[in-house]
C-alpha cells in the first residue's frame, strides 16, 4: 500500500487566511492541470494569525511535485474514519 504524505505551505499574519485559501486554489489548479490520482487540497486557520494550504500526494509522487512547488513541510497523511 502506498502511504500518503501531506504538503503542507504556512501562512502568518493579518492575511493567513486569504493567503491560504487562495493558495488552495492554486493546488487545486495544479491537482487538475496534472492528472494527479489524489485531489484532496484545502486550507485551514491554526490561529488567526497562522493558517495552511495542504495538497495530499502519493508518496511515490512526494519528491517530484516537492521540488516543483516547494511546500514548507510535509507529514504522513492519515485519513479520518468517520
Amino acid at each position: 500500500m502506498n502511504r500518503k504524505i501531506k504538503l503542507l505551505w504556512d501562512f502568518r499574519g493579518p492575511d493567513a487566511s486569504e493567503t491560504a485559501k487562495h493558495h488552495a486554489r492554486h493546488l487545486a489548479d495544479f491537482i487538475k492541470k496534472e492528472s494527479l490520482a489524489l485531489n484532496i487540497t484545502g486550507y485551514a486557520d491554526i490561529t488567526t494569525l497562522h493558517s495552511v494550504a495542504y495538497m495530499v500526494v502519493e508518496e511515490i509522487k512526494m519528491m517530484q511535485i516537492r521540488d516543483a512547488l516547494l511546500p514548507h513541510r510535509g507529514e504522513v497523511y492519515e485519513e479520518k474514519i468517520s
